[in-house]
C-alpha cells in the first residue's frame, strides 16, 4: 500500500522568533535555514519581510535550498487594491516562490479589531491570494484565530477558508492561535470542515502550546485529515510556543499509525541528525537544552533507578519506547543514592572501565556515592565526576598536577571613565612534573566588564598547567548551575560545570562546599582532569 504525502512547514525563523528573549541575526536564520534544509522540511518559512531589518536582509542573501522558502505577510488592507498595498509589495518583493499570508477568520476579529465589514474582509482574503497565484507564486492561507471563530460562527470561518481557495490557494491552514483548543475538539472540527466541501490535501494546521497540547493538536488534525502540518525547532514561538517539531517528526516517521500511513521529506537518515538539529538552535540562543524534551533531551533515554537499569542492560526495549540512535541520541545510566551494581557497572564500562561482577570494588564505590550525596552532591547529571570518584576508588586515576594554594579577590574600583566597577583576580599556584608554577587572572573582559570571580580562578586555573595546557587549549565552559542544598546558617552550595571541547565532547561536574569559590574550584578541578584522561592520559 502506498504511502500518502504529508508535509512538514517550520516558522522557526518568523513565528519562533516571536518567542521573548529571541532575535536572530541574519546569519543565525541563514544557519537554521541550511539545518532545517539538511533535515528534510518541505518548507521553511523566513519572516515577514518589511516588518524588521533582519528579516528584509535574510531574504536578500537567503541560502539556496531543496525546502520552499516562504515569506509571510497579511492580506491587503480594505480600501486599496492587492497591487497597491504596501506591505503586501514588501512580501512579494521577497521573491520567494511561496508566500503565506495571515487573514482573519473569526467574525469578532474582523469587526473589533480591523473595524471593517464581514464581506470586506472575504473580498481582502480573496483578492490578495489572487494577486499572488497571478504573479506565479504558490499561496497558502492563514486563517488565524479559525477554532475560535468556528466555535463562534462555523459559516463565516468556512467562508474565509473558502475565500482563499476559490482564489487559487494550494493550502488553507488552520490556526489555533490562542491555543486554547483541545485535541478532540480539533479533531471534531477538521472533520467537520472536511466534511463540509474543503478536501484535507489542501489543510494544514497550526498550533500553539498553552495548554501544552500543540502537539496532541497537530496529530488529532492530521487524524482527521490534514495533510500539512506547521511548528517550530524546541517548540519556540509566541507564548508558550508552537508545536514543537523535534517532537513531531519522530511520533510520524517511528510512531503507528502514521509511520506506515504517512512518507515526510525527512529520511530515517536525517532523522539521526535531529538531537544536534535541537541543541544547535539551544546554542545558538545561549540557552540550556531542555533535559526532559522527548525523544532529543539529555534525559530522553536516561535510566535512573537500579530496577530499570538492569532491565536495560538485558533488553533496552523494557524501558525505552524506540532506540535513542534513530534520533541522535543516546543512552545514559546516571549514578545516584538510588543506583544497584547494574547501573554502576554500566556507567562504568561507558567509562572504559571494566570491572568483574562481584568486584569488592563496586561495592566501595557505590557506598562512597551515597555518602557524598548525603553531602550534597548529584551524579545524575556529573557523568565525569563520577568517573573520577571511580577511577580514583580503583586506583586508576592519574596525578597530572597538584594544587597547592588559591587565592580569589573582588574589589571594586573607579575606572578610567571615573565609574565604579568590580575587578575580580584569582591567583593559583600548582605544581607539575615537580614544578611549582604560579598563575594570576584577572576575570575583566575584551569589553572592560568584570566576568566575576569563577571566571578568574578558570582562567588562572588554566593559563600555565605546563605540558598539559596545550591539551585544555579547545576546553570551555559552556553552562554553570548554583544550587543551595541546605538553607540556614549551615548552607551548602552545590556547582554544576557543564564543559565541552573542539571534539565534539560535552561533560559534566559537580563540586559541593559552604564556600561557593571552593565548590566552583572543585567542579574547575574535575572538569580539567576528566579532559586529560581522555587526552593525554597515557603519557601521564
Amino acid at each position: 500500500m502506498s504511502k500518502e504525502r504529508l508535509y512538514l512547514y517550520d516558522t522557526t525563523l518568523r513565528d519562533g522568533q516571536q518567542t521573548q528573549g529571541v532575535q536572530f541575526s541574519t546569519a543565525e536564520k541563514q544557519q537554521i535555514a541550511e539545518a532545517l534544509d539538511d533535515l528534510g522540511i518541505d518548507y521553511i518559512e523566513g519572516g515577514w519581510p518589511g516588518a524588521n531589518p533582519t528579516d528584509s536582509a535574510f531574504f536578500e542573501v537567503a541560502p539556496k535550498t531543496r525546502a520552499r522558502l516562504a515569506a509571510f505577510g497579511m492580506t491587503k488592507r480594505a480600501g486599496r487594491s492587492a497591487a497597491n498595498d504596501d506591505v503586501l509589495a514588501a512580501v512579494m518583493n521577497a521573491g520567494t516562490d511561496t508566500v503565506c499570508l495571515v487573514g482573519k477568520s473569526h467574525d469578532y476579529h474582523v469587526t473589533a479589531a480591523l473595524g471593517i465589514t464581514l464581506e470586506e474582509n472575504l473580498e481582502n482574503i480573496g483578492a490578495s491570494v489572487a494577486h499572488i497565484v497571478a504573479e506565479g507564486r504558490e499561496a497558502l492561507f492563514d486563517a488565524e484565530h479559525f477554532f475560535d471563530g468556528y466555535k463562534d460562527n462555523a459559516e463565516y470561518a468556512l467562508a474565509a477558508c473558502r475565500a482563499a481557495l476559490d482564489a487559487g490557494a494550494r493550502w488553507v491552514v488552520l490556526c489555533d492561535t490562542n491555543g486554547g483548543t483541545m485535541p478532540a475538539e480539533v479533531y471534531r472540527i477538521v472533520t467537520e470542515v472536511i466534511a463540509a466541501g474543503i478536501p484535507g490535501e489542501r489543510l494544514g494546521i497550526h498550533t500553539h502550546n498553552d495548554t501544552e497540547n500543540a502537539v496532541a493538536c497537530s496529530l488529532a488534525a492530521v487524524d482527521a485529515g490534514v495533510r500539512q502540518v506547521q511548528g517550530t525547532l524546541n517548540g519556540l514561538g509566541e507564548r508558550c510556543g508552537n508545536a514543537n517539531l523535534t517532537t513531531l517528526i519522530p511520533s510520524l516517521l517511528l510512531k503507528e499509525p502514521y509511520a506506515s500511513q504517512f512518507e515526510t521529506g525527512v529520511s530515517f537518515e536525517a532523522l539521526t541528525g535531529l538531537t544536534q538539529q535541537s541543541r544547535m538552535l539551544d546554542d545558538i540562543l545561549n540557552r540550556v537544552p531542555m533535559k526532559q524534551a522527548p525523544y532529543v533531551g539529555a534525559s530522553a533515554f536516561a535510566h535512573k533507578a537500579g530496577l530499570h537499569a538492569s532491565a536495560i542492560l538485558k533488553d533496552p526495549s523494557t524501558y525505552e519506547h524506540i532506540q535513542p540512535e534513530l534520533v541522535g541520541n543516546a543512552r545514559i545510566i546516571p549514578m545516584s543514592n538510588q543506583a544497584g551494581q547494574s547501573n554502576l557497572r554500566k556507567r562504568l564500562t561507558d567509562a572504559g572501565l571494566n570491572v568483574e561482577k562481584g568486584d569488592p570494588a563496586l561495592a566501595r564505590i557505590l557506598d562512597r556515592i551515597k555518602a557524598r550525596e548525603d553531602e550534597g552532591y548529584s551524579y545524575d547529571t556529573a557523568q565525569a565526576s563520577f568517573e573520577l570518584l571511580a577511577r580514583e576508588e580503583l586506583g586508576q586515576l592519574p596525578t597530572f598536577f597538584e594544587v597547592k594554594r588559591y587565592k580569589v579577590t573582588v574589589e571594586r574600583r573607579k575606572n578610567k571613565y571615573n565609574k565604579m566597577v568590580s575587578l575580580s583576580e584569582a591567583v593559583v599556584v600548582i605544581k607539575v612534573d615537580g614544578e611549582k608554577r604560579l598563575s594570576v587572572s584577572e576575570s575583566m573582559d575584551e569589553t572592560g566588564s568584570d566576568r566575576g570571580p569563577v571566571n578568574a580562578l578558570a582562567k588562572a586555573l588554566a593559563k600555565d598547567l605546563g605540558r598539559y595546557s596545550e591539551v585544555i587549549d579547545d576546553m570551555r565552559l559552556v553552562d554553570f548551575k548554583v544550587r543551595i542544598t541546605q538553607g540556614g546558617t549551615e548552607a551548602v552550595t552545590r556547582v554544576v560545570i557543564d564543559s565541552a571541547d573542539n571534539q565534539g565532547r560535552r561533560w559534566s561536574t559537580v563540586g559541593v562546599s559552604p564556600n561557593i569559590i571552593d565548590a566552583s574550584f572543585e567542579a574547575l578541578l574535575d572538569a580539567i582532569r576528566w579532559k586529560l584522561i581522555r587526552d593525554c592520559a597515557p603519557e601521564a
